[in-house]
């Protein structure tokens, strides 16, 4: 019976995380490759202003990429912080 509350915890955890990469690893490719086609788009009509699209561009990927990484840091600890925790409060309830 307790294996296999912690067999359902850990894959749980497992798929928790896999779910929180796949959605978080998806929104900021899309909005950063967006970003970019119009950043070329921008510097394609009007080549003098380069460097100002191009830094701007850098910025706002550079904040979208943000959600990618708080979605790493969670799929981490849904890996191997939440396990050992959720399996600690099984056993001190049984």
């Amino acid at each position: 019976m307790m294996e296999l509350a912690i067999g359902i915890i850990l894959g749980c955890c497992a798929l928790g995380a896999g779910i929180c990469m796949g959605i978080g690893a998806i929104g900021p490719g899309v909005g950063e490759g967006h970003a970019v086609a119009k950043a070329c788009e921008a510097i394609g009509r009007q080549p003098e202003s380069k460097g100002a699209v191009t830094s701007t561009m850098i910025m706002g990927c550079a904040i979208a990429e943000t959600t990618g990484i708080y979605s790493l840091v969670i799929a981490i600890l849904l890996i191997f912080v939440a396990p050992n925790i959720l399996v600690n409060v099984l056993k001190n309830a049984l």
